[in-house]
């Protein structure tokens, strides 16, 4: 890589790395107070977790020789036989590892051990992440079909929301759930999490141009109008069913992030407001659904990623304009190959999972107890209190 294009790709890692306790601190502060140090602690576990077994075999499983265009052959276990000029893009991957693990804590938020989530956390980035990531980005059948996905609409943001909702059907409900209201204990941390989300979401999507070009810059204009669309567009609903609480409109503005991630360096700026507007409406219905169906999926990763992420996908088989065509501009197949792609990465994650979550359960369990899970998990598992 240019000298100048190597500079932009190592910021942007800097940039998606600070999304991961982005993810910690806006999860945390809607749970209640009692479980603000563990779901912190969750996502900076999901970064060293990610880091080290992307040494091990991720990396390698995700981008080296396909076998069967399934996942990758371990030829490039512990960075073996990567030269060190491509240091900058296995870190760059790597934090997108990182971040999607956070995102999958929503469905353990304030009911999972500790080490259980070790446990499964690295079986899940193992045996789901990394071969999503092959499929899609490391010549794998899907990128051989013809899927788009620039950012990771598919392989963080589906994998991550379908993979919640499996988990949470494991684990089962909060203590509580359903009989008393469980509210956010401290919005303002929340809002800044978000904050952070939106800021490192640059270099997530304008970094996957791994260069400092005009893709790079497209990605860049398109990703923030579709996070204003998005808040903008549930703000309006919100509004209409009551009032439009902050906690609406960053949410909002995070399903238009997560629905222009794969789309972001194939579309022009007006398709991207589009993209938002309706990723804001879709994910908030998404959330109403999951909420009348009395599901504890905690956080809204389904709701807002998962959902989110396929619309964006099927969005960018209908709107791509830049370096591909979508179905707008008569390109049937592209549409064809993202409904595709994103309906096998949703059938993949969450069956799998679901196979993972069972098995870590079996074998040393998942949930802590009853009591444990009453005096708060930043007690029972940390020995810390956020607030004395």
């Amino acid at each position: 890589m240019e000298s100048g294009d190597l500079a932009w790709l190592m910021v942007a890692t800097a940039l998606v790395m600070l999304m991961v306790p982005g993810v910690g601190l806006f999860y945390a502060g809607m749970v209640r107070k009692k479980n603000a140090v563990n779901m912190i602690s969750l996502s900076f576990a999901a970064l060293f977790l990610a880091s080290l077994q992307w040494f091990l075999v991720g990396y390698s499983l995700a981008f080296s020789e396909s076998i069967a265009g399934i996942v990758g052959d371990l030829n490039m276990a512990g960075l073996l036989n990567v030269e060190m000029g491509d240091y900058a893009f296995v870190i760059f991957q790597l934090m997108f590892a990182a971040v999607t693990l956070a995102i999958l804590t929503s469905a353990m938020a304030e009911r999972v051990k500790f080490f259980s989530f070790l446990l499964f956390g690295f079986l899940w980035v193992t045996l789901v992440y990394s071969p999503l990531a092959h499929w899609v980005w490391g010549n794998g059948w899907l990128a051989k079909l013809g899927a788009l996905d620039f950012a990771g609409g598919t392989v963080v943001h589906i994998s991550s929301g379908f993979s919640a909702l499996a988990l949470t059907l494991v684990i089962g409900k909060r203590i509580g759930f359903g009989e008393h209201d469980i509210e956010a204990h401290n919005v303002p941390m929340t809002l800044l999490g978000a904050a952070l989300l939106w800021f490192g979401w640059f270099g997530f999507n304008a970094g996957s141009a791994l260069a400092a070009d005009e893709i790079a810059a497209n990605a860049l204009i398109v990703t923030n109008l579709a996070a204003s669309a998005g808040a903008f567009s549930w703000t309006l609903i919100s509004s209409y069913h009551g009032r439009p609480g902050s906690l609406g409109i960053v949410s909002g503005a995070v399903a238009g992030l997560v629905a222009i991630t794969p789309a972001a360096g194939f579309v022009t700026p007006a398709s991207a407001v589009i993209i938002g507007f309706v990723a804001g409406v879709l994910c908030y219905y998404a959330m109403v659904f999951r909420v009348k169906r009395k599901i504890d999926e905690s956080l809204d990763a389904w709701a807002i990623h998962g959902i989110g992420g396929l619309w964006g996908a099927v969005a960018t088989g209908i709107f791509a304009s830049v370096n591909a065509e979508g179905l707008l501009l008569g390109n049937y197949w592209q549409f064809v190959a993202q409904l595709i792609g994103a309906f096998s990465a949703i059938v993949y994650a969450f069956v799998v999972t679901y196979i993972i979550a069972k098995v870590v359960d079996v074998v040393i369990g998942l949930r802590v107890s009853e009591e444990e899970e009453y005096v708060g998990l930043d007690i029972s598992q940390h020995g810390e209190v956020a607030y004395s």
